[in-house]
């Protein structure tokens, strides 16, 4: 019963989520249909009470091994649900750079931020194909289930490569496709070897993976010189 209540969950968030933001079917990238942009209509989503069991969150932030003073940048950062928890890792003296396509979306956060008292997350409005960070600033980008919506995938890659200090990683966690008994939409899942195929083509190489968590990937990329 549990089972198929999830099931009935995610599918009628995958229903209501892909309430048109994109002007046109998404195209296919390398052999895989780009998914559907999450609407903003579905945010209550991404800060659902069971997200923590489902993906286990903090264990994920914790392997990430932020340090204060960072610079980090969400992107597809939604409300805010992974940002807030990383700027106060980071710290006064870091910060955290917010980027989604949706003003909606980065309203919530502001919302949010100012409730827990948080000063050090940067809203930035991005476009389908640049998320608009600074060059060679940034220590690390994190993108959590998002990669797999960009419509234009090759010009965000450039871009947020440019925007990565020499040593600076990307960090990409995408729902395991490779196992069916993740409730998730398959246009809205990844096979690691899909994602090191269009990373690899794209500038980048394969720094490490961590494959503890319950349900995604989580690959972290440097810059291939």
């Amino acid at each position: 019963m549990h089972k198929l209540f999830l099931v009935l969950t995610f599918f009628t968030f995958a229903v209501f989520a892909e309430n048109k933001i994109n002007t046109s079917k998404p195209k296919v990238y390398m052999g895989r249909q780009i998914a559907w942009t999450m609407h903003c209509n579905a945010a209550h989503w991404l800060t659902r009470t069971e997200r923590e069991k489902e993906e286990n969150t903090s264990e994920m932030l914790r392997e990430l091994k932020l340090k204060p003073g960072m610079v980090v940048a969400d992107v597809g950062c939604g409300n805010g649900y992974h940002a807030l928890t990383m700027a106060k890792t980071v710290g006064e003296k870091g910060k955290i750079l917010c980027v989604d396509v949706q003003p909606k979306m980065l309203a919530f956060l502001q919302d949010r931020a100012k409730e827990a008292g948080i000063k050090n997350c940067v809203s930035i409005l991005g476009e389908f194909t640049d998320p608009k960070l600074p060059k060679n600033s940034v220590d690390l980008i994190l993108l959590v289930d998002a990669y797999h919506e960009f419509t234009e995938p090759e010009a965000m890659l450039k871009k947020m490569r440019e925007s990565l200090k020499p040593e600076g990683v990307l960090v990409l966690v995408e729902f395991r496709k490779e196992d069916k008994k993740v409730p998730i939409k398959e246009d809205h899942k990844m096979s690691k070897v899909q994602m090191d195929k269009e990373l690899t083509a794209n500038g980048f190489k394969v720094v490490r993976s961590y494959d503890k968590l319950p349900w995604q990937h989580m690959v972290f990329y440097g810059k291939d010189k």
